[in-house]
């Protein structure tokens, strides 16, 4: 008891260390995110206590023999094996030490008369007990993964903004040579996204990406493109700093990652109730994240050479740098689909590796679920190397490209300037509620309505535009973040 208490207390006060330092360092996605885990823990907590507790009442719901089919057992009985006097201290005809503790628990505990027996026995639910203990450590540790291999990704991108910005600074102030080398950039991104004769091609384009998110993720050319098309589309300084926006986006993004939703427990449940003998499932099923994987890095690769295949042919002089960005280049026009499929990637691997833990945990030895050596070893590379490839290739990739959609997020402006934004307009309307009359003359504050939706921060920066000089004028809110 003093064991578990003291890991108790110490796991959570980990958390509420780390929830001061995202606190502190004003990282409010993630805070945000380590609430959801908090939540999918309690979730779990809960399931495993009300399980514990009522194992005894649902063991005791009995029906009739027949009713129960042996062919939705994982593992097919062998029938020749089971004899009465030979049941219970064979156990090499049983190698399955849990189905051995079944029988000898059944025979300790008959609760259901001749001809009935239990629905779900008490040794299943134990076990179902310690799958979900299993599913929930595994997909909390696979969340934390993801997002550490993902800043890995992204904050190695943060030479090139830095050399971004410093062309956009000589740029203002009227150098030649920032000027070619941000053409000659666009250049190079251009060249390599429509040199190959199937980039114009409607079908081949598609092979075309498939085989490139293998040997060419995003290179210093499409960073440098895609920020200058983000920023001419959104009217924002060419000195913006995108790279810090793309880690606020991709921070709230991830919040919407972790935690299992109701779909997703939908899914899990049936994949329990469909693993019966014979069908293979769990092996097949293992392929499917990587099947989505690939087809998402099809897809967003099949964005960035149709925006460069559009520059080429609208514009052949390059006498136009601005790209077409749009919602339209995503399916179904939602760029957040994509982000719904990278949710159920993340929950099918940890179920993958939350199935194979539990079986070593529970099956001692040999059975259905391992005696395939090829095909659990299948299943476990398959699932490890698309868990790496989502985290450190496809999430950068989708953070990036995501955001050459028609609107930007709310993150486009860092927490302290929104917080300040939104305590301004706060006082501006309890002002415009007194009876004054000159307040009354005052113009709406809803152009700031950093609170309300995407469009309204939109239509806030092109009301202020930029100045001669390509920086955008915030006089007024560094007066509202100082004075205010």
């Amino acid at each position: 008891m003093v064991v578990m208490v003291s890991l108790g207390f110490f796991f959570q006060g980990s958390l509420k260390q780390l929830a001061k330092w995202l606190d502190r360092t004003k990282r409010k996605a993630l805070l945000s995110a380590l609430d959801k885990i908090k939540e999918e823990l309690m979730v779990f907590g809960l399931l495993s206590l009300l399980m514990g507790h009522w194992i005894a009442f649902v063991a005791k719901i009995c029906v009739e023999s027949s009713t129960l089919s042996s062919k939705f057992y994982p593992c097919v009985v062998k029938k020749n094996n089971f004899t009465p006097g030979n049941h219970v201290l064979s156990r090499v005809k049983y190698p399955n030490d849990s189905f051995v503790k079944e029988l000898v628990h059944k025979q300790k505990n008959e609760y259901c008369p001749e001809g009935h027996e239990s629905f779900v026995s008490h040794e299943s639910l134990e076990q179902l007990h310690r799958l979900m203990f299993v599913l929930g450590v595994i997909h909390v540790s696979y969340s934390f993964i993801a997002i550490a291999l993902a800043m890995i990704k992204i904050y190695s991108w943060r030479t090139w903004e830095n050399q971004a910005k410093t062309m956009a600074l000589q740029s203002v102030l009227g150098s030649p040579e920032a000027a070619f080398d941000e053409t000659r950039q666009l250049s190079t991104f251009i060249f390599h996204h429509t040199s190959h004769p199937w980039s114009q091609h409607r079908v081949l384009v598609w092979l075309l990406c498939f085989s490139r998110q293998f040997w060419s993720s995003i290179n210093q050319a499409d960073y440098f493109a895609l920020r200058l098309g983000f920023i001419s589309k959104h009217q924002l300084p060419l000195t913006y700093d995108f790279h810090n926006y793309m880690l606020r986006s991709m921070e709230e993004e991830f919040r919407d990652i972790v935690g299992i939703s109701v779909p997703l427990w939908i899914y899990g449940i049936c994949c329990i109730f469909l693993n019966f003998h014979g069908t293979d499932f769990y092996f097949w099923l293992s392929f499917l994240p990587a099947i989505l994987i690939l087809l998402i890095g099809t897809k967003l690769h099949r964005v960035v050479v149709k925006l460069a295949v559009e520059i080429m042919n609208s514009f052949p002089w390059m006498r136009n740098h601005q790209l077409n960005l749009r919602d339209d280049l995503f399916w179904l026009g939602k760029p957040r689909l994509l982000l719904w499929l990278i949710q159920f990637i993340s929950f099918q691997n940890a179920f993958e590796m939350s199935t194979f833990l539990w079986s070593l945990w529970e099956i001692k030895e040999s059975s259905c679920f391992m005696e395939n050596e090829k095909h659990v070893f299948i299943r476990l590379t398959f699932g490890v190397v698309t868990q790496f490839w989502f985290s450190f290739i496809t999430f950068p990739v989708y953070v990036i490209i995501t955001q050459m959609g028609a609107k930007f997020k709310k993150t486009v402006v860092s927490e302290n300037v929104r917080k300040s934004l939104h305590g301004w307009q706060r006082r501006v309307k309890a002002k415009q509620s007194s009876s004054t009359p000159n307040l009354l003359a005052l113009p709406s504050t809803s152009s700031l309505g950093f609170s309300t939706s995407d469009s309204e921060i939109k239509t806030n920066f092109s009301s202020k535009g930029r100045s001669s000089s390509g920086v955008v004028n915030t006089s007024a809110a560094l007066y509202f973040t100082s004075n205010h």
